[in-house]
C-alpha cells in the first residue's frame, strides 16, 4: 500500500498483520479521492473502521485539516499510529480505539465541529444498517451542511437510498466493492 497524492505521494505503509483487516486497495482510494477532490482541502475527514489508516492519511496528505480514525482493535490503532509516525505526521489527527457507533454517540453529546467527510468502511459482514441508521438521524449533529459520506461496501451487497437524513447520490463499482456517497436532504 502507498500514499496515491498529495504531501506524502508514494510513500509506503504498513499492512494489517493478518487477513482479518481488508485494506482500501489503491485504485479504489485513488477514485475515491478522485471524486472528492474539491472538498477535501480544509476537511474535517473521519475514517470510521479505519484499518491501516490509509484512506485518513490519503485525505492528510490531500489537505485535509483534521483527520479522526476510529478503530475497535487496540492492534490495528497501533498500527495507524506506527504508519502516521513513519510518515512523520506529528498532530492533525487522532487515532480512537473504540467501536463506531459508540465513537458516533460521545461525539453527537459532545457539541463539537461536525465533519465535512465521514468515510465508513467496516468489514464486510458487518451490519451496516444500524450505524447507518444512526448516522441519518444524528446527521445535524455529525456532519456539516455540504458534508458527504461514502461507504465501502461488497457491491452484491445494496444499500438502501435514504437513511434519515441522508440520501444516496452516487455509487461507484470497482471489480467487488463499490463506494455508496451520501449528502444531508436537510440543512
Amino acid at each position: 500500500m502507498r500514499i496515491i497524492a498529495g504531501k506524502y505521494r508514494g510513500r509506503k505503509l504498513k499492512s494489517p498483520p493478518s487477513l482479518a483487516t481488508r485494506p482500501t486497495s489503491d485504485r479504489l482510494r485513488e477514485t475515491l479521492f478522485n471524486v472528492l477532490a474539491p472538498r477535501t482541502e480544509d476537511a474535517q475527514f473521519l475514517d470510521l473502521c479505519a484499518g491501516t489508516g490509509a484512506v485518513g492519511i490519503e485525505a492528510l496528505s490531500r489537505g485535509a485539516s483534521y483527520v479522526t480514525f476510529v478503530d475497535e482493535s487496540r492492534r490495528i490503532c497501533s498500527l495507524i499510529e506506527a504508519n502516521l509516525e513513519a510518515l512523520e505526521i506529528e498532530d492533525d489527527f487522532r487515532v480512537v480505539n473504540v467501536e463506531a457507533t459508540e465513537f458516533l454517540r460521545k461525539f453527537v453529546k459532545q457539541a463539537t465541529t461536525p465533519f465535512d467527510i465521514i468515510f465508513f468502511d467496516p468489514p464486510y459482514a458487518t451490519d451496516y444498517e444500524s450505524l447507518l441508521n444512526y448516522l441519518g438521524k444524528s446527521t445535524a449533529s455529525l456532519l456539516s451542511k455540504e458534508g458527504i459520506v461514502i461507504v465501502e461496501h461488497l457491491s452484491r451487497n445494496v444499500l438502501d437510498e435514504e437513511f434519515g437524513e441522508l440520501k444516496r447520490c452516487r455509487v461507484l463499482k470497482q471489480g467487488d466493492s463499490s463506494l455508496s456517497f451520501y449528502e444531508r436532504t436537510a440543512a
